[in-house]
């Protein structure tokens, strides 16, 4: 099994396998149901595979504490299960027709069956986090809270005074940084770490949500394979925004407004498609991304400066330039 990270302690890299593996047996059998149907369409999406980041993540966060603890694994179970119920409900407000390279749910069988089966893996996650604690599920709440605000916004565009870069960054932090800051926090607060360090990793978690998504902005259009899971122009036939496209639609240049106007409403010509990918990866809105991009890398890795010096701290940084080799 790869975590993803490079250069991993060998005996960090040991143990994370095993919390990884047993992370895995907890998700696959805590969605084990009375009903065939919803057992097939519920690990529909788990089988698919994924980074499991967000699991990857409660663990490392759980280094800085004392790790391998029942609750820990539950915690993060209670991560990927909330992840993966937005991304049945997500496909279904997107009409995707692919998820993690396999068709998606609402494709294979209808959007009602994708709706139900995101709302039964919130239920599941629910049963967990009743036996982690009350203040568990006032942290998770206030998670979800933002996860539902963050797709509010991105539906409702932007508000009067607020320019669409901050609109959008604040949307991504609420749409990914929010639930990623959630997995380090309960990692820490699981494996009994300072108050301090529960802190650094939670707004650590929040940084590499948005660097994900500007890493996946990125490769949407730069990709020229579906490596990735997803079709490159994904977001282009969507209409959906991105850091690459905010940029340009914010433009006062002149010379951009033809691409401004064929930005501001999903392409569906395939041909149109092609080249507007074509024109974007030489755009100077792609350079502009990737700077932004090194600079949440760099912002993440001055918070865990000041954590405890070891094997953890060094994947944590690690992987904030995985993230970034992923856009290479």
């Amino acid at each position: 099994m790869s975590l993803g990270i490079p250069g991993l302690d060998a005996t960090l890299e040991k143990t994370l396998i095993a919390d990884m593996a047993k992370v895995e047996e907890l998700l696959r059998s805590h969605i084990v149901g009375k009903y065939p149907l919803v057992i097939e369409t519920s690990r529909h999406l788990v089988e698919a595979g994924g980074k499991r980041l967000r699991p990857l993540l409660t663990l490392l966060a759980a280094q800085f504490g004392k790790p391998g603890n029942d609750q820990i694994i539950a915690a993060a179970v209670v991560c990927e299960l909330t992840h993966l119920a937005t991304l049945y409900h997500d496909d279904v407000m997107d009409e995707a027709p692919l998820r993690r390279g396999v068709e998606s749910a609402n494709s294979r069988w209808n959007n009602t069956v994708a709706i139900l089966t995101g709302d039964y893996l919130f239920a599941k996650t629910s049963a967990l986090l009743a036996d982690l604690g009350p203040e568990a599920v006032r942290i998770h709440a206030h998670t979800f809270e933002r996860l539902v605000i963050g797709q509010i916004m991105e539906t409702q565009g932007t508000s009067k005074g607020v320019s669409l870069l901050e609109h959008y960054t604040q949307v991504i932090a609420d749409k990914t940084g929010s639930l990623i800051a959630t997995s380090a926090r309960y990692g820490a607060i699981f494996a009994g770490a300072s108050e301090r360090d529960i802190n650094i990793l939670t707004e650590y978690g929040e940084k590499i949500g948005i660097l994900f998504q500007l890493a996946d902005d990125i490769i949407d259009i730069a990709s020229e394979t579906a490596e990735s899971g997803k079709t490159p122009g994904t977001d282009l036939r969507e209409g959906v925004p991105t850091m690459v496209t905010v940029h340009i639609l914010a433009s006062n240049d002149p010379s951009d407004a033809q691409l401004k106007a064929l930005l501001s409403a999903p392409i569906h010509d395939e041909a149109l498609v092609a080249s507007t990918l074509k024109t974007l990866r030489t755009h100077k809105a792609m350079e502009i991304s990737r700077e932004l991009l090194t600079q949440y890398a760099n912002e993440a890795k001055k918070l865990v400066a000041d954590l405890a010096d070891g094997a953890a701290k060094n994947a944590l940084v690690s992987l904030c330039d995985a993230i970034i080799t992923r856009t290479s």
